[in-house]
């Protein structure tokens, strides 16, 4: 038994420090998405209109963008154990703020604490993959990372939807927030586990060093990155409003399409890691980047719970490649410099696509199907631009 389970662990990329990592995703992750999808209809409970719902978009990804370096920083700076325990707490303070907020404005004040676990820790949960394993392993060991990350996804929400239609959307939320407040505690003792020595910089190194550090290839993925996340940032908050406002789905409906499209991702994710690390990865990547131009397209053209659940399974293959594109970050950082140089690619990229949500606002305004159109049009040019400038022997 025991050398079967130690066959099974190195398949799957895992090692102690890599559970402890994955512990946590797992628990927040489950915590957040028993409410997550449905904050647009919280901050339309709390009187938000549909502009300040798109508002709400941008500054999540303004956000996300200018907390990936501190975060990255923080983790080479002071180590992974210490960054994760921060980054925890500050997303429970999120998480008391949103369950007592009066109204939207408190909302968004929330969201600048919340932010600390799904951006601020984001290269330190990038880095242990590199520290831990081998570049020959590392797409394996993000496949684990995701699967863990979603499986929740595939449960929480449909949950969360029960709950919010027995108790209304206020109460509903709140009693999810309750709950994930009360899984942050358990991750605390998760992230506690994680023992990796700090790799010291030789050299004094800054921002600007760092990105002189990011070589072509890299910088080309980013590119062709920021257009794919553009599509989906046109989009990303409106999906719950279409399905249930213009299709007239249930929240426990959307909680179910929510739920379809982990299911789907999780159950490509360990066959196309493994495949990705002995072919290469670009055919991967040129995959997830084709279902996220497609995914909103196939939602605007959807007009019943069965054809959403369609487009929702193109949704969760938007996973596909995932895996392989933070493989291929990973294989180009540096040890010493590994979290500062993803945190400076997010930031980078979610900077270049805050603007989105707040674009698709003014779009839906035109009419709802705008900003899913022009989201898929957008998605298709960064498909092309990472299929045409990234050769495979760099994604390999």
């Amino acid at each position: 038994m025991t050398k079967r389970y130690s066959l099974v662990a190195d398949s799957l990329g895992l090692e102690p420090n890599l559970i402890a990592v994955s512990v946590a995703i797992f628990l927040m992750a489950f915590g957040e998405n028993l409410w997550k999808q449905f904050v647009p209809k919280y901050l339309e409970a709390l009187g938000a209109p549909v502009l300040v719902i798109g508002l709400y978009g941008t500054v999540r990804d303004f956000l996300d963008g200018v907390y990936q370096y501190p975060g990255g920083w923080i983790a080479d700076r002071f180590g992974r154990r210490r960054a994760l325990t921060l980054f925890v707490s500050l997303a429970a303070v999120g998480y008391a703020l949103y369950w007592a907020a009066p109204s939207w404005v408190v909302v968004f004040i929330g969201l600048a604490f919340l932010m600390a676990w799904s951006s601020m820790a984001s290269p330190t949960l990038f880095a242990v993959v590199g520290d831990a394993l081998p570049q020959e392993r590392r797409a394996i060991g993000f496949t684990v990372q995701s699967i863990l990350k979603r499986v929740p996804i595939a449960v929480a929400p449909t949950l969360g939807g029960l709950v919010i239609a027995a108790y209304g959307v206020r109460d509903g939320v709140r009693v999810g927030l309750l709950l994930t407040l009360a899984l942050a505690v358990l991750t605390l003792g998760a992230v506690s586990r994680v023992r990796l020595p700090l790799i010291a910089d030789e050299t004094p190194t800054n921002i600007v060093v760092v990105w002189h550090s990011l070589l072509t290839p890299l910088r080309r993925l980013l590119l062709s990155d920021i257009f794919i996340r553009t599509c989906e940032g046109l989009v990303d908050v409106f999906i719950v409003l279409y399905a249930i406002n213009v299709i007239g789905v249930t929240a426990p409906q959307y909680g179910v399409l929510v739920a379809v499209e982990m299911v789907t991702a999780t159950l490509v994710y360990i066959p196309a890691a493994k495949i990705a690390d002995r072919i290469g990865r670009k055919p991967f990547v040129i995959a997830t980047f084709l279902c996220f131009s497609l995914f909103p397209v196939a939602v605007v053209l959807a007009s019943s719970f069965a054809s959403l659940v369609v487009a929702f399974i193109i949704g969760g293959l938007r996973e596909i490649g995932e895996p392989a594109r933070k493989a291929i970050i990973m294989d180009f950082a540096a040890p010493p410099v590994r979290a500062r140089t993803v945190g400076l690619y997010y930031l980078v990229r979610s900077l270049a696509i805050a603007p989105a949500a707040a674009l698709g606002g003014l779009l839906w305004q035109l009419a709802p199907h705008t900003p899913f159109i022009m989201a898929g049009i957008i998605g298709m040019i960064g498909t092309v631009i990472f299929a045409a400038t990234v050769e495979e022997r760099y994604a390999g």
